[in-house]
């Protein structure tokens, strides 16, 4: 085979392996978590291996995909941005850069 039918072959393996994380996300049913503020979060695992998951907050379109940290207890995800700690069937959503907690002692209703 040529270069050029490698690169190709490559690069379409390399598309359809993007397309795959999409898919698998997508696939996924949206967790709705209840704070105690009563604000309401929306979470979901955006890959198998549970590196990262997608979060949405409230009635918002916008979908923040948050990347496995390194964390004392639980799960952390963040972005840099929104950070989302998951230890059990509770968590917290706070914004990273100065602390501001948007919910505590959220779970499934």
């Amino acid at each position: 085979m040529n270069r050029y039918k490698c690169a190709a072959v490559l690069l379409g393996l390399a598309m359809l392996a993007g397309c795959a994380g999409k898919d698998y996300a997508d696939s996924q049913q949206w967790n709705r978590w209840v704070c105690d503020s009563q604000a309401e979060v929306f979470w979901r695992y955006a890959d198998p291996g549970h590196e990262q998951v997608d979060v949405r907050m409230g009635g918002s379109d916008v979908v923040h995909r948050l990347s496995l940290e390194p964390s004392g207890s639980g799960e952390l995800y963040s972005d840099g941005t929104l950070s989302f700690h998951a230890k059990g069937e509770e968590g917290l959503v706070y914004r990273t850069a100065n602390d501001d907690l948007l919910g505590r002692g959220c779970k499934a209703p």
